[in-house]
């Protein structure tokens, strides 16, 4: 056989072994999938949301990946700062440790070049972060900035609604057709401002409730959407059963009625669910 004819046929077995081999998987392995809630949750409690590209990501072994669960690895990483979404300023570059699930073979993840968004607070030394939790370096795919920035932008809107800290009170009222009531609920919220729940009850149609930021319920009043700052904050901060020092003052069938009214807004507000 020719010299050119084997080397034809090293080029084609190198070129199938290429396309064999599996494809590098998207954002490093990392878990893409995060919910309004979890995003919530950490986005508020964080001082800074930062988007950065990874560096480098060094495996830590011995006393300094102490208490790093099974399966996962300790990683020392730095990457290079692409845009504050929020918080004040930090270098260009930065550090910060971060505990990673291993991928389905037991390997380390690959992070290098990878988007993330980091929801962090200072560390000990210049450019060096504290993540908020165990997930908040967060694959920066386009779903979850847009969910990341529209949190943190209704957080500083002048109408933003305030966490809800509490019920102070209930009243339940009968109408004059049978079927028919109404139900007011007052909460307690963080900053003071009055929200309130409302129930409407009409004969031979369904019930609607509503949420308003006051104490007064106008026709606009509405329930919040789904994924919003306002859904998540009755969401996640009602409690889930009506206070009885809230309903202390009404009648037994009122207090009834005032209880399942308020079990109907959290059946239509759904879980606060990660």
């Amino acid at each position: 056989m020719r010299l050119t004819s084997l080397f034809g046929l090293f080029v084609m077995g190198a070129a199938a072994c290429l396309s064999d081999a599996a494809p590098p998987p998207p954002y490093g392995g990392l878990s893409t999938d995060y919910s309004y809630v979890e995003l919530a949750d950490m986005a508020l409690a964080a001082p800074r949301a930062i988007a950065a590209n990874v560096v480098e990501a060094i495996p830590i072994k011995g006393p300094a990946a102490a208490g790093v669960s099974q399966g996962k690895t300790r990683f020392y990483v730095q990457a290079d700062v692409t845009a504050l979404i929020s918080g004040s300023g930090v270098p260009a570059r930065i550090s910060y440790l971060v505990d990673l699930p291993d991928d389905s073979r037991g390997k380390h993840l690959k992070l290098k070049g990878v988007p993330v968004l980091l929801l962090a607070s200072s560390g000990g030394t210049a450019g060096e972060l504290q993540l908020v939790g165990p997930r908040a370096q967060v694959p920066r795919t386009p779903e979850n900035e847009a969910t990341l920035r529209a949190i943190l932008t209704a957080a500083v809107a002048p109408d933003a609604p305030p966490a809800i800290t509490g019920v102070t009170r209930a009243f339940h009222v009968a109408g004059s057709l049978p079927g028919e009531s109404e139900t007011q609920i007052f909460l307690r919220t963080g900053d003071k401002r009055p929200i309130s729940l409302s129930v409407l009850r009409r004969p031979h149609e369904d019930p609607r409730w509503a949420v308003a930021l006051s104490e007064l319920v106008d026709d606009s009043a509405a329930p919040p959407k789904p994924d919003t700052l306002l859904w998540y904050r009755l969401a996640c901060g009602l409690p889930r059963q009506l206070p009885e020092a809230a309903i202390a003052s009404l009648t037994a069938d009122d207090a009834d009625a005032a209880r399942a009214d308020y079990q109907l807004v959290l059946a239509g507000l759904g879980p606060c669910q990660h």
